[in-house]
């Protein structure tokens, strides 16, 4: 049976051209002479989230009258893999800041979304997402963390683990269980947890294989007191708001494995013509040249679904979940086995950090198993088939 689809095709407009060559010309200026020194020190780039501010990258994902760009899901995925092909960890900045946002730009209510969207929008505060735990990864129905009513406010006791950014954020949506006797897909509620709330600590960073820039915390919630009107949605809409703030936010995860394979391509095409073995430039050999060309059939391959996918989530498509988990897995398969061919075609100068393919390689990883593993993204796949009439 073919897809479901809610419209016929796509053409970047003059707009998303123009924000993404101008995207792209600012990564190459001002983010890839940073980049390797931000994995080397795996501290977070500051002066870029500046940066990223200072030109409204940040302010993207928001809507106008708060004020941001109100940018479309493409358009905010087409600045992510702009920055993606230079430094995976500097486009986690404005993916993060889109992932978090998410629960309020889909449940939030005006007056939430006009106390703290403008602050987001700017680039004056981040916002981080607190999902998983260390027993609820895959399995989000299964959080522990609870959260318990007391009059006017709510407790929350319990713990996250591997949040992007979460020791830095300003703000972070946090998901915990309002009613432990509910169904599994009713029990949890999401809420805006502010830095600084007495019993929130970030006691751990992760040591990562890669995106290094990019914090990864472990948070403690100590009888954190969080007031009633930080409530996003209504109690047990939880875990419907986390599954589709995951449908809007894989694509970006996607549009930075494309970024990142778009990158790995281009460093093993320049070497490939500027490397001499044998009298004669490597990709004049036609085993290189096989490589090469399979290497930008699946990033392209992978771009081209990223932005389909895009548009039908924007329209609305009944196949949304589809659509997201099929961007994601294409693209993260192909970012890591195009960035594991780029070391390739470099030889021994791939392998050391002389050269950034092995860098990509590393960040490529990543992009299989957040937001989703990609098991996960083949089961909503899969699912999406088997429930079609």
């Amino acid at each position: 049976m073919t897809a479901q689809t809610a419209t016929t095709g796509y053409r970047l407009t003059e707009e998303q051209l123009m924000l993404r060559d101008a995207v792209r010309l600012l990564a190459d200026e001002k983010i890839a002479p940073r980049a390797a020194e931000i994995d080397r020190t795996a501290e977070f780039p500051t002066d870029v989230r500046e940066l990223l501010a200072a030109h409204d990258i940040l302010g993207l994902p928001f809507p106008a009258e708060y004020g941001g760009v109100g940018a479309d899901l493409l358009t905010v995925c087409l600045a992510v893999e702009a920055i993606s092909r230079v430094c995976a960890t500097s486009a986690l900045i404005l993916a993060v800041q889109e992932l978090g946002a998410l629960p309020l730009l889909l449940a939030g209510s005006p007056e939430q979304k006009q106390r703290w969207f403008p602050d987001l929008a700017a680039g004056r505060h981040l916002i981080a997402f607190a999902l998983t735990e260390a027993e609820a990864g895959s399995d989000a129905a299964a959080i522990r963390t609870r959260a318990v009513r007391d009059g006017d406010e709510y407790v929350i006791n319990g713990g996250k683990r591997f949040i992007s950014e979460g020791n830095l954020a300003d703000l972070i949506t946090v998901f915990a269980v309002t009613d432990p006797e509910a169904e599994r897909h009713r029990n949890l509620s999401c809420f805006v947890v502010e830095r600084g709330s007495p019993g929130f600590s970030a006691p751990r960073l992760e040591h990562k294989m890669g995106i290094r820039g990019s914090p990864t915390a472990e948070l403690a919630f100590d009888d954190v007191r969080v007031p009633s009107a930080n409530r996003v949605g209504e109690e047990g809409d939880g875990f419907s708001i986390a599954m589709r703030t995951l449908d809007r936010s894989r694509p970006a995860i996607a549009a930075q494995a494309v970024g990142i394979a778009q990158g790995a391509l281009d460093v093993a095409s320049r070497y490939a013509a500027e490397r001499r073995q044998f009298g004669r430039p490597i990709g004049d050999f036609q085993l290189v040249q096989g490589m090469l060309a399979d290497m930008d059939a699946a990033t392209e391959g992978a771009r081209q679904l990223l932005y389909k996918a895009c548009t039908e989530i924007e329209a609305g498509s009944r196949d949304t979940s589809r659509w997201s988990a099929l961007c994601k897995l294409v693209a993260g398969d192909a970012a890591m086995r195009v960035t594991t061919d780029a070391v390739q075609v470099l030889g021994g100068y791939g392998y050391i950090d002389e050269f950034p393919v092995e860098r990509m390689m590393r960040d490529a990883k990543i992009t299989q198993l957040y937001e989703g593993t990609q098991q996960i993204q083949r089961l909503v796949v899969a699912r999406a088939l088997l429930d079609r009439d």
